[in-house]
């Protein structure tokens, strides 16, 4: 029979993050923040001016 009392192990100290926290970085957002400005203006000026 097994002994499965040592099986039970503690949860890893550093548990991988999800998305959410890598969408919460600062540098990150402020890239994504330029790239839409970017594709916003890219857009408007094809709609607008074009």
């Amino acid at each position: 029979m097994l002994d499965t009392t040592q099986s039970e192990a503690a949860p890893p100290k550093d548990e991988p993050r999800g998305c959410l926290f890598a969408l919460s970085q600062p540098p990150l957002m402020i890239f994504l923040a330029v790239i839409g400005c970017l594709l916003l203006m890219a857009a408007l000026h094809d709609l607008l001016l074009l």
